[in-house]
C-alpha cells in the first residue's frame, strides 16, 4: 500500500509540473520596436530639458529590450524610449518587468506626470508582475516616452521595457497572472497541508517545512508584486525591502531546522548538525536586530545579512550532500528540490550585477522553482512518513511477537483479548489454556535447544489448526493461550480435542521409552463480568484438571462441567457411573 501511495504522489507531482510548464509565461508577441537612452538626474532638470538633450543625442543609448540595471544615484535616472516605425496609432501599454522597488514616473507631451510603484494602490489600472502605463490613442505614436526612476536605497533588480498594443498586453498579463496564481497556490496548499500533518502527527519537521515554503512565497510575492496586485494588501505598502530581507533570513532559518530533522543530520552528518542549528538560531536574531529602533544594531544587521545568507546557503548545501552521500534517502529529495532553486537564485543575483541581460525569464523561473521545490519536498515528506510508518509497524510487530515461536507474546495477547472483551457483543468467546506435557523432562534429557525446536513445532501446528482471526499467544515457558471468537462451548471442545491430536501426531520424543510430547488444554467460556485475568484463571484451573485426568486431553471449566452433569438424563448418569 505504501508503494501505491508513493506512486500516486509521483504521478500527481508530474501532472502538476506539466500544468506549471504550460502556464510558464512565454509570450510570442513581438510588441512595438523602440530605442532607449538614459542619464543621471541633475539639479534643475525638467522634462522638457531632458527631451531636448535626448534630441541632441546627449543621453547614453542602451537596448531597452535587454534588462538594464540603473545605478543607485543620488537623484535618480532619466530614461527616454523612442518608438520606431511602423508606428501604431492605438491604445498601447508600456510595461516594466521585473517591477522595480522604486517609484517610476512617466511624463506625457503636455508635462503631466503619472507615478507608479510596486506597492501603488491609487492607479485605476495596474499590471500584474510589472509596472504598466496605459497610453491612450490621443498620445502621438511617434512621441518619445519620458520616464524618471527615483533613486534606489540599495541594489535593485534590473528592469526590462516592453511596448505593446492593449490587446496583446491583456493576453500576456492574464497568462502571467494564471501562472503566478498556480505557483503560489501550490506553495500555499503544500504549506497548509504540512501544518495540518504537523498537528496531527506531532512532528515538527512538517512545521519547519511549512515555515520555509511560506517565507519563500512571501519573498516571491514581494519581488513580483503579487501581494500588492492582485491581492491588494495595502498594509504592506512601503515595507517591500524590509519584509523581503526578513523573509530571506527566516526562510534560511526554517530551511536549516527542516534540513536537520528531515535529513537526520545527527545520524548522517553529525559534524554539520551543530553549525546548522546555530544558523537556525542566528538568522532570527539578525531579523530582530533589523527591526529594532537602534541605528547601530540595524546597520550591523544590514552588514551581516548578505554574508550570512551566502554562507548559510553553502552550509545547507554541504550538509545535504554529506547526508545524501552517507545514505540519507530524504537528503536526495532535498537536493532535487533545492538545487534548481539555488541555481536560479544564483543566476538572478548575477543578473542584478549586470550579467545575463538577455535572460528575461529568470524571475518567473524562480517562482516556478519555488512551487516545484514545495511539491517535491512534500513528496519527500510523504516518503519519509511512509518509511516511518513501516518502521513503526515493524517495531510494533517485533514488540508484540514472541521471538522464538512467532506468535503473540503475553502482553500483546492480553491487550488484544482485553479489546475483544471490552467491545461487548453477543458472540460467545472461548479461551483455551494449553500446557505441554513432559516438557521439563524433554529439556532435561535433550537440552534446551531441543526444547526450543519443540516449542516452534508446536506453535506452527497450533497456528495452522486455528482460524486466522483466532488469537494465539505464548503465555510463558511451555504454556500457550488461544481465544476463539464466536465459538460455542461444544465447538470449543472439538477444537481443543483436535489440537491435542495434532500435537500428539508431531511425534516429538521425550525419552527413549516411546513417550512423546503432548498437550493438556483447559477451556473457559466468557461470562458477562469476565476480565482477561478471570477468564485465564478459570481456563488454567481446567487445564490442571486435564493433567490430573491423565494428560493429552481437554477439560471444561469446572462450573461448565457441573452444569452439564446436572442436565444429563438419569439413564446417561447411570451409564456414566457404571
Amino acid at each position: 500500500m505504501g508503494r501505491g501511495m508513493a506512486a500516486t504522489a509521483r504521478h500527481g507531482l508530474w501532472r502538476m509540473l506539466c500544468i506549471l510548464a504550460l502556464l510558464l509565461p512565454a509570450s510570442t508577441h513581438a510588441g512595438i520596436a523602440f530605442t532607449g537612452a538614459a542619464r543621471e538626474v541633475q539639479p534643475g532638470d525638467t522634462p522638457a530639458s531632458v527631451l531636448a538633450a535626448f534630441h541632441r543625442g546627449e543621453l547614453a543609448a542602451f537596448d531597452p529590450h535587454r534588462l538594464q540595471r540603473f545605478p543607485s544615484q543620488q537623484h535618480g535616472t532619466w530614461v527616454v524610449l523612442q518608438p520606431l516605425p511602423p508606428l501604431v496609432d492605438e491604445e498601447r501599454v508600456l510595461s516594466i518587468a521585473p517591477p522595480p522597488l522604486v517609484p517610476v514616473t512617466m511624463y506625457d507631451a503636455r508635462g503631466a506626470a503619472i507615478t507608479l510603484s510596486l506597492d501603488d494602490f491609487a492607479a485605476s489600472a495596474h499590471g500584474h508582475g510589472r509596472i504598466a502605463y496605459r497610453m491612450t490613442p490621443n498620445m502621438a505614436a511617434s512621441a518619445p516616452i519620458l520616464l524618471r526612476f527615483d533613486p534606489a536605497p540599495a541594489r535593485t533588480m534590473p528592469a526590462g521595457f516592453r511596448l505593446q498594443p492593449w490587446n496583446e498586453y491583456l493576453q500576456d498579463d492574464a497568462h502571467w497572472l494564471a501562472f503566478a496564481s498556480a505557483c503560489f497556490a501550490v506553495m500555499l496548499v503544500m504549506s497548509l497541508m504540512a501544518l495540518c500533518l504537523a498537528a496531527m502527527l506531532r512532528d515538527g519537521t512538517f512545521a519547519w517545512y511549512a515555515g520555509y515554503v511560506l517565507c519563500y512565497a512571501v519573498i516571491q510575492g514581494m519581488q513580483t508584486g503579487y501581494l500588492f496586485h492582485p491581492l491588494e494588501l495595502t498594509w504592506l505598502a512601503g515595507t517591500a525591502p524590509s519584509v523581503t530581507a526578513s523573509a530571506m533570513a527566516l526562510s534560511l532559518a526554517f530551511a536549516a531546522m527542516f534540513l536537520a530533522r528531515f535529513c537526520e543530520l545527527p545520524r548522517y552528518a553529525p559534524l554539520l548538525h551543530t553549525p546548522t542549528l546555530a544558523l537556525a538560531v542566528g538568522m532570527p536574531l539578525v531579523v530582530l536586530l533589523r527591526i529594532c529602533q537602534i541605528p547601530v544594531l540595524q546597520q550591523t544587521a544590514q552588514v551581516l545579512l548578505s554574508p550570512l545568507l551566502i554562507l548559510g546557503t553553502l552550509l545547507l548545501l554541504v550538509a545535504a550532500v554529506a547526508a545524501a552521500a552517507r545514505g540519507a534517502r530524504p537528503a536526495w529529495f532535498f537536493l532535487a528540490g533545492w538545487t534548481p532553486l539555488l541555481t536560479l537564485t544564483t543566476l538572478l543575483n548575477s543578473q542584478m550585477n549586470g550579467m545575463l541581460a538577455d535572460v528575461g525569464w529568470l524571475s518567473d523561473a524562480c517562482l516556478a522553482a519555488g512551487a516545484f521545490e514545495a511539491a517535491l519536498l512534500s513528496l519527500g515528506l510523504a516518503d519519509r512518513a511512509l518509511i516511518m510508518r513501516r518502521d513503526h509497524s515493524l517495531v510494533q510487530e517485533l514488540a508484540d511477537t514472541d521471538a522464538l515461536t512467532n506468535v503473540l507474546n503475553r502482553r500483546a495477547w492480553s491487550e488484544s483479548v482485553a479489546k475483544v472483551l471490552a467491545s461487548g457483543g453477543g458472540q460467545p468467546v472461548a479461551l483455551l489454556f494449553l500446557d505441554l506435557d513432559h516438557f521439563k523432562a524433554l529439556n532435561d534429557r535433550q537440552g534446551h535447544a531441543a526444547g526450543d525446536r519443540a516449542l516452534v513445532a508446536v506453535a506452527d501446528a497450533l497456528r495452522h489448526e486455528l482460524r486466522p482471526h483466532d488469537l494465539l499467544g505464548r503465555y510463558g515457558g511451555e504454556e500457550f493461550v488461544a481465544m476463539l471468537y464466536g465459538v460455542e462451548q461444544a465447538t470449543a471442545m472439538q477444537v481443543a480435542t483436535r489440537l491435542c491430536r495434532r500435537v500428539h501426531r508431531l511425534d516429538i520424543p521425550v525419552n527413549d521409552g516411546g513417550l512423546v510430547l503432548s498437550v493438556s488444554i483447559g477451556i473457559a467460556m466468557r461470562a458477562p463480568d469476565d476480565t482477561v485475568e478471570t477468564l485465564v484463571a478459570r481456563a488454567d484451573q481446567a487445564m490442571y484438571r486435564a493433567k490430573l485426568a491423565g494428560r493429552n486431553r481437554a477439560r471444561l471449566d469446572e462450573q461448565l462441567e457441573t452444569r452439564m452433569r446436572r442436565s444429563w438424563p438419569r439413564a446417561v448418569e447411570g451409564d456414566r457411573h457404571s
